[in-house]
């Protein structure tokens, strides 16, 4: 998995006011969780840019002012719910010999033949958590969707690999082709305007054959 450098400064204090100056000078207050003790640190908000705002999963080095270096993955992040600018950032440290759970994004492949006939496509699972060693985290689940008709799926079972443990019921669907509910009523109304063709098919024959007995 790629990973980002984020060039941190180690907090001397962790009260609100300087949590506050921090975020008024254009940084984020972080912790590294997971080691010996947190570690308190913050960085420029927008060194954060390539880690929060994308569709891929990466780990992070933080690489602090005193040449000390830090692998870690982002566990959770707090967003001010008005301006959408990032509060906070918690970590936890990643050891080489130590599993970790991570929110992996699915990718789909491909064009599905099922949605070409009208079907609609569902994309259940946009993330799949796993559990697994730094060294075998995977950046994407690619799903391959270039087969899927109307009403076939893609399911957790099917994406199982030796290197990790996806922490989804094996019968969890990731992505399916549905039948498009237009095409469901085009149907039935169909069905109905055929029906109601044979019965007034069957009405004008019997008055047909009513006025060739009275002739």
């Amino acid at each position: 998995m790629k990973s980002i450098t984020i060039k941190g400064s180690e907090r001397e204090s962790v009260g609100k006011k300087a949590t506050k100056a921090l975020r008024n000078a254009g940084k984020v207050p972080c912790v590294v969780y997971g080691g010996e003790k947190p570690l308190h640190f913050s960085a420029e908000e927008l060194s954060f840019r390539d880690l929060v705002y994308t569709p891929a999963a990466h780990t992070v080095v933080v690489e602090m002012g005193d040449g000390k270096k830090i692998d870690a993955v982002m566990q959770d992040i707090q967003f001010h719910p008005a301006t959408d600018r990032i509060l906070h950032i918690d970590f936890y440290q990643l050891f080489a010999d130590k599993e970790v759970t991570m929110d992996i994004p699915v990718r789909l492949q491909g064009s599905s033949p099922g949605v070409r006939n009208g079907g609609r496509l569902l994309f259940r699972k946009r993330k799949l958590a796993i559990k697994a060693l730094p060294a075998k985290l995977p950046d994407f689940f690619d799903v391959d969707i270039s087969k899927l008709k109307i009403g076939d799926l893609v399911s957790v079972e099917s994406l199982l690999n030796d290197e990790f443990a996806i922490l989804h019921p094996e019968n969890t669907v990731v992505v399916q082709v549905k039948m498009a509910r237009a095409a469901v009523v085009v149907a039935e109304d169909t069905e109905e305007e055929e029906g109601a063709e044979g019965e007034t098919a069957a009405a004008e024959g019997s008055a047909e054959d009513t006025e060739a007995s009275e002739s």
